[in-house]
């Protein structure tokens, strides 16, 4: 979540106008306005982000993190990104290598990051991030591999503002059969959460071979369900519903321009 969002939800959440606001941190209606909406064209000054935090109840220094982040230049803050997430990478394969019966020292330690894991996890972030795990096709099934990793780990990762969904994941789109709305070399996220609905568009997995793709999703009567491309060139495929083990709906798109 973009920080202007994450101070005027609190903002709302505690029944505060601007007005008061402004007046409780000394700066005007009309700038707040523009830091929430996210036009601001300078970024918000440490002083400002301090006073926010002590009016609308936030935990010292959280909203001064965010800031700093979201200042930094893109190539730094990616290099930030990628550390972070190759130190979730190497907590997850660490705890998978500790099996077996009885609490050792080294198990005692992980469970202890988890729980210092989870509590970072609850408070407020600029974003969640989200792996990307192997190419889908968005023509016919292809295998699909992911490469082995625990469940929220990969090589390359996105960050996604206001999304929750622990379970989130990315793919990048092979193929031109959910052109024009998807195009080959996009990056498509998907949550388990999201409910699926007729005509949404989903990342499909099969068993039996173990195989993916990207299509409209349409049940029909007889449990069947099938699969749509939205280039009008591809042929929709009808498949029985008992071969699917997944269904995740598309919640965010980021395209190359």
């Amino acid at each position: 979540m973009a920080l202007g969002q994450i101070i005027r939800k609190k903002r709302e959440e505690l029944k505060l106008t601007l007005d008061e606001v402004g007046s409780k941190t000394g700066f005007s209606k009309p700038y707040l306005s523009t830091v929430e909406t996210g036009k601001v064209k300078n970024p918000p000054s440490d002083e400002l982000l301090r006073g926010l935090e002590k009016v609308l109840q936030f935990e010292p220094g959280v909203l001064l993190h965010i800031a700093h982040i979201e200042r930094l230049p893109s190539d730094v803050r990616q290099q930030y990104e990628s550390a972070e997430a190759e130190n979730k990478k190497l907590r997850s394969l660490i705890k998978g290598l500790v099996k077996g019966g009885g609490k050792s020292k080294l198990d005692s330690i992980l469970e202890a990051g988890k729980v210092k894991a989870e509590q970072k996890a609850e408070t407020i972030t600029p974003g969640r991030i989200v792996p990307i795990i192997n190419k889908v096709a968005a023509g016919y099934p292809k295998d699909f591999d992911d490469l082995d990793y625990p469940v929220g780990i990969a090589d390359d990762y996105v960050r996604c503002p206001d999304l929750h969904d622990p379970n989130a994941f990315a793919v990048r789109v092979v193929g031109d059969s959910m052109e024009p709305k998807y195009s080959e070399g996009d990056i498509v996220v998907f949550s388990p959460e999201a409910e699926v609905r007729n005509g949404d568009d989903c990342f499909v997995r099969f068993t039996e071979p173990h195989e993916t793709t990207f299509k409209r999703v349409f049940f029909e009567d007889d449990k069947s369900v099938r699969l749509q491309p939205r280039n009008e060139s591809y042929s929709p495929m009808i498949i029985n519903g008992k071969r699917i083990n997944g269904m995740y709906r598309a919640v965010v798109k980021y395209q190359r321009l």
